[in-house]
């Protein structure tokens, strides 16, 4: 729950959103309850896929209130939104449906690897950092990222760590790296323990 929440928190007072991979429709049900924004939509690959955000809207009482539409990433969403969340996914997936022209200009992503590929990508496609927020769960590290419409260069520790300043995940990744580097003896990784070990001192 306490990343639904961390994501309600990004979310601008009364936008029109839509929950790509909405998935048990936990964030549009949160964000209606507590009156974030009322004009929620949640969507997902398939019919079947939809069918456990139909039950939790059900027992809700929101089956009349969130609308549920069946789309691969924004392929059949007609409307236009002002934020749409995408979380839960790998970046590859990320990628691919973001890779059109008319999405929101405010995006709410969380990808579960390859974050630095994430930033990377949106920096090139136009979208700057507006604030990222890095929860530890379970030893698990979530990076969830606010992107608008607009340019920013960000430096090789940025698209590499990103900017939720947490000294957690720097060092999660720092160990990360060093564990892949040392069975690859991949030269990128060792430029990408320089990298953060020179911002740690």
């Amino acid at each position: 729950m306490i990343r639904i929440k961390t994501i309600a928190s990004l979310v601008d007072k009364d936008s029109k959103l839509v929950d790509i991979g909405t998935d048990h429709g936990y964030l549009p049900i949160y964000l209606y309850e507590n009156e974030i924004t009322k004009n929620v939509t949640g969507s997902d690959i398939s019919s079947n896929a939809l069918k456990f955000a139909k039950a939790n809207f059900e027992k809700h009482n929101l089956s009349d209130k969130i609308k549920l539409i069946v789309s691969d990433g924004f392929k059949n969403l007609d409307e236009k939104y002002d934020t749409a969340v995408i979380s839960g996914m790998g970046t590859d997936t990320i990628k691919k449906i973001l890779n059109i022209d008319n999405i929101p200009n405010k995006l709410i992503i969380s990808s579960h690897k390859n974050v630095d590929e994430l930033r990377l990508f949106m920096n090139e496609k136009g979208y700057k950092i507006i604030k990222e927020i890095v929860l530890q769960e379970n030893d698990i590290f979530y990076d969830i990222i606010k992107y608008e419409k607009g340019n920013e260069i960000l430096n090789k520790y940025e698209l590499l760590v990103g900017k939720s300043n947490s000294l957690e995940y720097e060092k999660h990744l720092l160990e990360k790296y060093k564990i892949i580097y040392n069975k690859s003896k991949n030269k990128k990784y060792l430029d990408y323990i320089n990298i953060i070990e020179k911002k740690l001192d």
